[in-house]
């Protein structure tokens, strides 16, 4: 599976089959979590957990014990970083015909971040389970996924502009950038709240976000951010599968909005 077919294909998979990770395919999927990188060059620590063996729990998955979760310095744009590499390592399991999911709430939180020994300045944003997924989700994931409206999206002109936020972008309008942006439309984000608005301008692709309340902590935290890191993911992904090159700059290019926050640009090389 090319990653642009796992991009369009992916959902995520609460329901698997029970059977134990093979270890070479647990070995793959660490490896690459080692080495794959973010924008803003933040190291990321991941590990491979256990649930029988870290004491792990998660009302909402069922048929696996295999866990993997990172962890990071809280620092600037440490959220975006998060969302981007987890993103890929999600897709690089979904070539592999592994089965994820984002999970930052709905577990035992404090268990996982004692496995991950978290330190007082680091923060474990999210987690994902890893597994062969069941033939049939369970109705418990059915439920779930009817109430987020997991296999919806917003329609293109909600989430796209051209030059301004008064000026939707039409997929007819957004030319050899139609299936970059789709590739951004198409995904996840934390309850289905598809937090990304992006403006394009010239050769430039501004990102800003659209905050929804309850996802940021007392520390400053917004795991709406981490959201914001899986679109910069996916459109760096889908720029490079139309042999487009572009590079993150973060350079508020003051475009007027009132209820956006603006946070990274691509810009053609």
């Amino acid at each position: 599976m090319y990653i642009m077919e796992a991009i369009r294909h992916r959902r995520s998979v609460r329901t698997f089959d029970g059977t134990p990770l093979r270890p070479e395919d647990i070995e793959k999927v660490a490896e690459y979590a080692q080495n794959v990188d973010n924008p803003y060059e933040l190291p990321i620590e991941w590990k491979i957990l256990d649930a029988k063996r870290d004491s792990l729990s998660s009302p909402v998955i069922v048929g696996t014990d295999t866990w993997i979760a990172g962890k990071l310095k809280r620092a600037p744009h440490a959220e975006e970083a998060f969302g981007y590499a987890f993103e890929k390592v999600v897709l690089f399991a979904e070539m592999m015909d592994l089965g994820t999911t984002w999970i930052a709430g709905t577990m035992d939180r404090a268990a996982f971040e004692r496995a991950m020994e978290l330190a007082e300045d680091e923060v474990m944003p999210c987690v994902s389970p890893l597994g062969y997924p069941a033939r049939k989700m369970s109705l418990r994931e059915t439920l779930m996924r009817k109430g987020v409206k997991a296999d919806s999206r917003f329609e293109f002109e909600k989430l796209f502009f051209d030059g301004s936020f008064d000026k939707p972008l039409a997929p007819e309008g957004a030319g050899e950038l139609k299936p970059v942006l789709e590739a951004v439309r198409l995904a996840p984000s934390a309850v289905n709240k598809q937090p990304w608005r992006i403006v394009i301008e010239g050769g430039k692709a501004h990102f800003y976000e659209k905050k929804s309340k309850g996802f940021a902590d007392p520390k400053g935290w917004d795991l709406q951010k981490v959201d914001i890191g899986i679109a910069l993911a996916h459109f760096e992904i889908g720029a490079e599968a139309a042999g487009i090159r572009m590079s993150l700059k973060v350079d508020d290019p003051g475009i007027k909005t009132d209820d956006l926050h603006y946070i990274a640009s691509y810009v053609r090389e």
